[in-house]
């Protein structure tokens, strides 16, 4: 992965705090790909998830290999942004194994209340607001990267991403 000056930006945290709308404004921004994270899974785990099931870390494991080649691919030609909660270290691991010089975190932090209230205004998506709670029991936060308050507004925690990188 030497030779080139590219970045993965990963926009993580729990469902509903904004990893799709921040990731999509940030790739503007930054005039690079985007990716969701979510467009990845499995009819399988979409399935599990609607029918109020929260995956285990076996159901992740394929939808985590398949985000870290789409990252491997595209860093090749150009910096990409993905959207996926990465609730996990051991998953953060798998997303950046090998091109963890070229990967920049970005977690969307947040307590459950405010969350719960996005999650029961959203339409049409298939993370039932029943599985949040299991969200936060499994999200091990990063101790490192741009740790962001999803109680700005999405304009404001763009200026704030934009600032932390110097861009």
């Amino acid at each position: 992965m030497a030779g080139f000056n590219h970045t993965v930006y990963y926009v993580m945290g729990v469902s509903g705090s904004g990893k799709s709308t921040i990731g999509k404004m940030l790739s503007n921004k930054l005039n690079c790909l985007f990716f969701d994270g979510d467009d990845f899974h499995s009819e399988k785990n979409i399935l599990k998830m609607k029918s109020g099931h929260p995956l285990t870390t076996e159901d992740r494991s394929e939808w985590l290999s398949v985000l870290h080649k789409l990252a491997k691919e595209k860093l090749q030609k150009s910096s990409l942004v993905i959207s996926c909660s990465a609730l996990k270290e051991q998953y953060r691991q798998i997303l950046q194994k090998d091109i963890d010089h070229h990967c920049t975190w970005i977690y969307l932090q947040g307590d459950i209340e405010t969350i719960a209230k996005r999650m029961n205004n959203r339409v049409m998506h298939f993370m039932p607001s029943d599985l949040l709670q299991s969200q936060f029991d499994t999200l091990e936060e990063p101790a490192y990267g741009i740790h962001i308050n999803v109680k700005q507004l999405p304009e404001e925690i763009i200026q704030t991403i934009l600032q932390k990188l110097n861009v």
